[in-house]
């Protein structure tokens, strides 16, 4: 039985689906690295909103796929850009995601953090994007969570120079409860971060990230890299203070980084684990047992699916994510929270659906297909 899939040249070519799918199947929890899987959320497609109005989230599918990651090992990493923090999800909706999610890792024993930024501000002063900061990583911290310190786009707009950000981490991490993780997002993920930091030369704003951490080691539990650059994060993790953590989130180069060399390794925290979660979870289990090989052989052939879904405009990997939870059957609908649904093409949905279908990523794959031929129906593609 074949499908018809469109091409980027606009033709149309035969695919054969897979009939059955991995076995991948939940297990114990992971030993050698901490991985968290940045979450999506799912809409409520009966919702009557449009895209500029607050977010409205289907709680129930939205709670059950963290279970789904939880139950394979993984950890949640919530209300991140995977859950499209400022692309459709505002601060009053991600304050409700982290107090639900918190909440059912607590019931479930699953591990979470959360991500505390600044996005309830346009803009302001040094002082208005404390007081926002301030206000977030209280939040998360009260909900029982690990604190994900983000990148702010205020601080961003705002800021002269490293100083200010010198000032306002310092001040943010002097008060922090227990250990943060620190976040870099890069430009690539979101324009308005270009030149965080306090500079767009990276080897600069390197040296002030690299200051943060060393005033304050003790209120650091790593830091989280999505800069796109594998040689970058190594070089920045040989010189990260002991007992600070590099999590990679550079999802063109993971298996590498987490599998590390004679120097050390990244840990993970990445977007790209929400679709490949039962099957990166069984990949760093074969690296459990010292298996660099077999993790490698599971997870190598992944990457070409990540570099499909991250490719530029690479903010817009949400709209795969979501498109390959629905093919899954983690969710009845692809619907998305601002009408993200509509950021990719035909053509960029066929190729994600063929390299998962690949992979063996769909529990049933049977389901899937005729998911993939209902999308294609809608625009035109008859079979």
């Amino acid at each position: 039985m074949t499908i018809r899939l469109p091409a980027a040249d606009g033709t149309l070519r035969s695919y054969e689906p897979r009939t059955a799918p991995l076995s991948l199947v939940p297990g114990t929890p992971l030993t050698s690295r901490t991985v968290f899987s940045a979450a999506h959320v799912v809409a409520d497609p009966f919702a009557d909103v449009p895209p500029d109005a607050p977010a409205a989230v289907d709680w129930d599918a939205t709670l059950a796929f963290r279970r789904h990651l939880w139950s394979h090992g993984l950890g949640v990493a919530e209300a991140m850009d995977t859950a499209q923090r400022g692309m459709g999800l505002d601060w009053a909706g991600a304050a409700e995601l982290i107090r639900r999610s918190a909440a059912e890792a607590r019931a479930v024993g699953g591990r979470i953090a959360c991500g505390a930024g600044t996005d309830q501000l346009a803009g302001g002063t040094l002082a208005r994007i404390r007081a926002a900061y301030e206000e977030q990583l209280a939040l998360v911290e009260e909900a029982g969570a690990q604190a994900i310190v983000m990148a702010s786009r205020a601080l961003a707009a705002t800021a002269k120079g490293p100083e200010d950000y010198l000032e306002v981490y310092g001040h943010l991490l002097r008060q922090a409860a227990e250990p943060v993780i620190l976040h870099w997002l890069g430009p690539m993920f979101d324009p308005a971060l270009e030149g965080y930091w306090g500079s767009s030369d990276l080897d600069a704003a390197t040296e002030t990230f690299l200051e943060v951490i060393a005033a304050h080691p003790d209120k650091v539990d790593g830091v989280k890299i999505s800069l796109l650059d594998a040689r970058r994060e190594v070089d920045l993790r040989r010189r990260l203070p002991r007992g600070v953590r590099c999590y990679t989130g550079d999802d063109f180069h993971y298996p590498e980084l987490i599998a590390g060399d004679e120097q050390g390794f990244s840990h993970a925290l990445l977007g790209i684990f929400d679709p490949l979660g039962p099957l990166a979870a069984e990949a760093v289990r074969a690296l459990d047992t010292g298996d660099v090989q077999g993790f490698r052989e599971l997870l190598d052939p992944t990457v070409e699916l990540s570099r499909h879904l991250f490719q530029p405009p690479t903010r817009f990997y949400k709209t795969g994510v979501v498109f390959l939870a629905w093919l899954a059957g983690h969710q009845g609908h692809f619907t998305m929270v601002g009408g993200l649904q509509s950021a990719r093409s035909l053509p960029h949905f066929a190729r994600a659906y063929e390299l998962a279908d690949g992979l063996g990523l769909f529990p049933d794959p049977k389901l899937a297909e005729e998911r993939m031929k209902t999308l294609l129906s809608l625009y035109g593609v008859n079979q």
